[in-house]
């Protein structure tokens, strides 16, 4: 546990100061096949100053958390932004002034489970797996847990503390049909330490039956015909695609390296039905995945409505790009661990619900694909994109048919937005999402499931 306040440090400023105390906590637990494959529990803790001055950035950290090393760590930092800026001599404005406070603690307030009670809790979830599914011939199930702890104070006045925990299980099932090898994951869980969301390994077992069953029925699918096709995507591969192909090519450090969005600024770039925001920590009432309250450059996060009915509105920002701009930062300045410099960052990227039922979205295809769950992907400043599709049906005369095997999507995503036509009126976040621009962090994805036309891949 790291000190809540450290306003104590702030007659130490005297330049433009981000002071940020940080420990990320890790614990992961691997079994294989009834075996403990990995059983890890670590911390990573220090400390870290960024000091501004007209244009340029000093920046040091150091592990050992202290009154010497926080003196030194920003004394080094000032020296570094002084030195830097005797030589390059930008001689910017002051970056726009923003104060955030906030203290929010997520810690459980229930009795912490071992770490043998929660190898126990897999092993049990293991175990049935083994016995009940006798035809796989793999099965992983591993649990992975991040308690994001932070401190911060800038010269402007911002002080924040917050301690952010995700706790997630993933599953794997693995069998062969006529030779030919399938497989399909599932994630349990998401904010929350484990005591707050895992209580009896039974809860998860009739979520394991469905997994089983998706499985079945892929092993015994057919290969998505090759073209474009009619598509619903399920929310879980509407939110990847809100975060890959959409939300970086917003983000501002990536839209002045020469992202295509540079141009669409105010333009039509969706239906007409289409919102999508980076929600900073609570959509629809609900407290979203990764709740931020105050990013790392002390400014109050607030939610950033990416696209309104259609048209790209703003892109997200940090102090400095806002300035760039001529806007208002809303707070998308993360960083991973504490010797991390903050970049711009999503938070919970989603579309917004709209007002179809699923059903008659299903029903308005004639032939096309109900696509499920994405493997990986890629995309980039371009919007071009691809992922690879794991779970996906056939739509055959407005009812699913078949299960699919593997198979890919691809295309532009600004091009495919125009083509979503309908958009349903649930909301649901992904659990798991890890975004890995430069450093990785935490982050949300979801929304609705969203009626379009894509380019899909065959055998």
């Amino acid at each position: 546990m790291i000190e809540k306040n450290i306003s104590k440090y702030n007659k130490l400023f005297s330049e433009y100061t981000e002071l940020r105390v940080q420990e990320n906590r890790n614990c992961s637990i691997s079994v294989v096949n009834g075996d403990i494959m990995g059983n890890n529990k670590s911390s990573e803790s220090g400390v870290s100053a960024r000091v501004y001055k007209k244009g340029v950035w000093g920046f040091s950290s150091n592990p050992t958390i202290s009154d010497e090393t926080v003196k030194d760590v920003i004394q080094a930092a000032t020296e570094n932004a002084l030195y830097l800026n005797d030589r390059e001599r930008k001689n910017k404005e002051p970056l726009p002034k923003t104060i955030g406070t906030a203290e929010k603690d997520f810690m459980t307030d229930k009795q912490r489970k071992t770490q043998k009670e929660m190898i126990d809790f897999l092993k049990e979830v293991d175990d049935h797996i083994g016995k009940t599914y006798s035809d796989l011939t793999a099965r992983t199930t591993m649990y992975r847990c991040l308690e994001m702890e932070k401190a911060l104070l800038t010269s402007e006045g911002s002080h924040s503390y917050s301690m952010i925990p995700r706790s997630i299980i993933y599953i794997v099932m693995s069998l062969v049909k006529d030779g030919q090898p399938f497989e399909l994951y599932e994630v349990h869980g998401g904010f929350g330490q484990f005591e707050d969301i895992f209580d009896k390994p039974d809860d998860i077992f009739e979520k394991l039956q469905i997994q089983y069953d998706h499985l079945k029925k892929k092993s015994e699918g057919v290969y998505a015909k090759a073209g474009v096709a009619d598509c619903i995507f399920a929310p879980d591969l509407a939110g990847i695609l809100s975060h890959e192909a959409i939300g970086h090519t917003v983000e501002a450090d990536i839209v002045l390296g020469g992202s295509v969005a540079a141009d669409y600024l105010n333009k039509q770039v969706a239906n007409p039905n289409l919102t999508m925001v980076d929600f900073a920590n609570t959509a629809l009432g609900q407290m979203c995945p990764i709740p931020v309250f105050v990013d790392d450059e002390g400014t109050k996060a607030e939610d950033a409505v990416l696209i309104e009915n259609g048209i790209l509105k703003t892109f997200m920002h940090n102090k400095e790009s806002a300035q760039h701009f001529g806007v208002k930062p809303n707070g998308n300045a993360r960083a991973y661990t504490y010797s991390d410099e903050p970049i711009i960052r999503m938070r919970n990227t989603a579309i917004v619900p709209g007002k179809d039922k699923l059903q008659d979205m299903i029903a308005s295809i004639d032939d096309g694909y109900y696509l499920m769950q994405a493997s990986n992907g890629q995309a980039d400043s371009t919007s071009e994109f691809m992922f690879g599709i794991v779970k996906g049906y056939e739509i055959k005369n407005g009812k699913l048919g078949r299960a699919l095997k593997d198979t890919t999507i691809s295309g532009v995503a600004f091009d495919m937005l125009k083509t979503i036509s309908m958009i349903s009126d649930d909301m649901v976040w992904s659990c798991g999402g890890m975004c890995g621009k430069k450093q990785l962090i935490p982050v949300g994805m979801g929304g609705p499931a969203v009626k379009c036309k894509v380019n899909i891949g065959g055998k």
